[in-house]
């Protein structure tokens, strides 16, 4: 039921955080993991972690924001691996500003990444997974597609498109056997998350205090719902936001 073994999983900002914990999740179940990321160093880093985890894993410097560099990349897996079963659509960036502060040229540059990208690199795969017969699209949604933030109004409203994005994609697609769903992580501690903490007092102790399960969360936990929405166990579950969360999203 969570086997992986033959599939081709692309992960975008798969080097590192979320992106590289819900890799090594597939890598273990046996697939190949192609890791996107415009900083080809850490991709390089990531796709040696990878392999010591027995995936053949390798890396693509793309642009995901940019339409002709999303359909070179599909066209590139295709041609290396034969085939594209799995997509997890997780580059990411912030710019914490509240909205009286933000300009176009920053709003853009966050939607671009998170929900643009999302949208052209799952057009893309589509052609590869109806041909195959069946896939798997995960996007990263986050707490903020179901919270307001005053810090981050244009990650907040890219993520929550993530979310109808989602939906609107599973019901689509469905006839096709491609399963897409969303993970809403909560506090993971990562690159983004700990400039996060310099930037804004108190956030540190407040998710500490929010969170039930009473600390961040970890690279690593992202690993198994990963592999729970790539593999056949998930082949009747599309169209959800699940959390990520320690609790955070029902604590009162």
């Amino acid at each position: 039921m969570f086997d992986l073994k033959g599939k081709v999983a692309v992960v975008t900002g798969g080097n590192g955080g979320i992106g590289l914990g819900m890799a090594r999740g597939l890598a273990s179940a046996g697939a190949q993991v192609v890791v996107v990321g415009r900083n080809e160093a850490k991709s390089r880093e990531a796709v040696k972690d990878l392999e010591g985890r027995g995936s053949p894993a390798f890396a693509l410097a793309v642009d995901v924001g940019d339409e002709a560099a999303v359909s070179r990349m599909a066209a590139d897996v295709e041609r290396r691996c034969g085939r594209l079963d799995i997509l997890v659509n997780n580059a990411g960036t912030n710019i914490r500003k509240p909205a009286h502060e933000l300009d176009l040229a920053e709003w853009s540059l966050v939607l671009n990444t998170h929900l643009t990208s999302a949208f052209l690199c799952s057009k893309a795969a589509y052609p590869l997974m109806k041909r195959a017969g069946a896939g798997k699209i995960i996007n990263i949604g986050s707490m903020m597609s179901i919270f307001g933030a005053s810090f981050a109004p244009a990650y907040g409203a890219s993520k929550g498109g993530i979310v109808q994005l989602t939906r609107s994609l599973a019901v689509t697609w469905a006839k096709d056997n491609i399963q897409v769903n969303a993970v809403l992580p909560g506090w993971i501690d990562t690159e983004l998350t700990r400039k996060a903490r310099a930037e804004v007092s108190g956030l540190n102790e407040n998710v500490l205090r929010r969170t039930p399960a009473g600390r961040w969360g970890t690279w690593d936990d992202c690993a198994g719902i990963a592999v729970f929405l790539a593999a056949p166990a998930s082949d009747f579950v599309t169209g959800t936001a699940i959390p990520l969360d320690g609790g955070f999203s029902v604590q009162s």
